[in-house]
This record gives structure tokens, sequence and C-alpha cells, in this order.
């Protein structure tokens, strides 16, 4: 009987224990007492917490490392794609900047028929001055047709196989062209040097020759249309007691840059016998 009294007073002291506390606790009473027991918990709670990141830190890191290396092997493979595709773009405006100026010289001059090839190679010696193109008598090409740019007059065709073909430069020494004055109305020869400089021969010494002039195919020979650019007048050399004046020119064509030319197809010049095939 006692033993059950006593167990009942205890749990009744409990239970008004537990009840004055909750009260406590809701009026905010006890506030600052649970802050002086929760603060040390608090701290070993912090201190457990930081050492569990770094440990799965650590224990990631090799993961973490090989994922930033894969991803950045693949960033540098997108960085050298994209420098490609930079590249190649660059070069398609450039070729078809280049074809709309030759589209815009075939308009100007409709006379003629055109047929665009690249430039596929360059002579290398000082004393041969030609390029080959890509297409030969299989695509219609035959000797001594001429070939142009946008520029001007870039030389004629003197050799043909299948496939390819060689084109002689004006500033070849063995090429000679026939040209006329814009200005002056004269006529002269077209003499490359071997030292690359292009000269006009054969100007009458009477007429009066300005740096400037353009110069142009004159048709006579046979061998080139008329009224194609070949440069202007650089300067002149006159002496009193020759026959003939000569003039420097500076080639409208730059023959170190030619990437894509015109071919004129429907022009018939004179046999070319004194060309070795």
């Amino acid at each position: 009987m006692r033993r059950s009294t006593s167990q009942a007073i205890i749990a009744i002291t409990l239970i008004l224990m537990v009840t004055g506390l909750m009260v406590l606790s809701l009026s905010g009473h006890l506030a600052p007492l649970q802050g002086l027991i929760l603060r040390p918990f608090s701290g070993i709670q912090s201190w457990i917490a930081l050492r569990v990141a770094a440990t799965r830190e650590l224990l990631s890191s090799p993961r973490d490392v090989a994922s930033l290396r894969e991803e950045i092997t693949q960033l540098e493979s997108e960085v050298t794609r994209l420098h490609q595709e930079i590249i190649s773009l660059r070069e398609q405006a450039a070729e078809a900047e280049i074809l709309a100026a030759l589209l815009d010289y075939a308009r100007a001059k409709p006379e003629s028929s055109y047929r665009a090839t690249n430039v596929i190679g360059r002579d290398v010696s000082p004393f041969l001055r030609s390029i080959w193109i890509n297409g030969g008598s299989d695509t219609g090409f035959s000797r001594g047709m001429p070939v142009v740019t946008q520029q001007g007059l870039v030389g004629r065709i003197v050799e043909v196989f299948p496939t390819i073909a060689r084109v002689q430069l004006i500033s070849d020494p063995e090429a000679s062209v026939n040209v006329k004055l814009q200005q002056s109305r004269t006529d002269g020869l077209l003499s490359p040097q071997l030292n690359g400089e292009l000269w006009v021969d054969l100007i009458d010494q009477t007429v009066t020759v300005t740096q400037g002039e353009l110069v142009l195919t004159s048709g006579l020979g046979g061998k080139y249309p008329t009224d194609i650019p070949i440069g202007q007048i650089l300067n002149v050399r006159r002496r009193d007691y020759e026959l003939f004046q000569q003039a420097v020119i500076q080639p409208s064509v730059d023959f170190d840059d030619i990437d894509i030319v015109l071919i004129i197809t429907n022009f018939r010049p004179l046999p070319l016998e004194h060309i070795a095939p």
C-alpha cells in the first residue's frame, strides 16, 4: 500500500515538474538556461560537422579532379573545333568576296564567256613565272585562252592536260603583250624583266606619257582581247638619242596572291607555235 502511494506521489511530482518546465519554457523563462546547456553541445556538433565535411571532401576529391580534367579536355577540343570553324568561315567569306568581284567583272564585259577555276600551284623558278589551275581539256580549256581576275590580266594558258593547265603570267620574261596607253592613246609592248619589273617598250618619243596613266591590252597580235587592264605607269625613261621611250608600270594584279581566276573561253587566239607544248 505504501509502495503504491509512493509511486503515485512520484508520478504526480514528475507530471507537475514537466508541466512547470513546459510553462516556464513557453513563457521564455528557461531560455537563458537552455542556451547555457545547449552551447557546449552546439560546439561539439559544429566540430563534428566540419570533420565530416572535410573527410567527405578528401574522399571525393580524386573523382572531382578526374572529372575536372575530363571537362577541361572536352573544352579544349571544343575550342579547337570552334577555331577551325572560324578559319573555315573566313576562307569561305574571302572566297565569296572574290567570286562576287569576278562576277561583277564578267557582267561588265558581257561579250566574253568566262569559267572560274582555282589556282592549285605556282612555279618556284625565278625564270619561269606561271601558275597551275584546276581544270584542263576535260573542262574545255585550251592553249591560248586568256586568264584574268577582277583586277586585270593574269596571262594565258600555255599547257593543257586533262584535269590541270599551266598559265604563263604576263610577268614571265618570255611573255609579251601588245598594249596601249589609255590617256596618250599610243601603243607599246609589255616587256617583263628578269628582276620582276614590267616595262612598256616601243613608246613613240613624241608622245607625252603621264604618271598614273592606265595601261590596257590593245588586241594587236591576236593574243588577247582589247581593253583588259594591265597596270599603271610608275615612271618614264626617255632619252633624246633613242628612237623610243620606256615606262615602268605597276601591275594591277598581285601575282603572289591569286586564288581564283577567270578563263575567257570564247576567245580564239592566234596559234602558239613559238611556245613549247
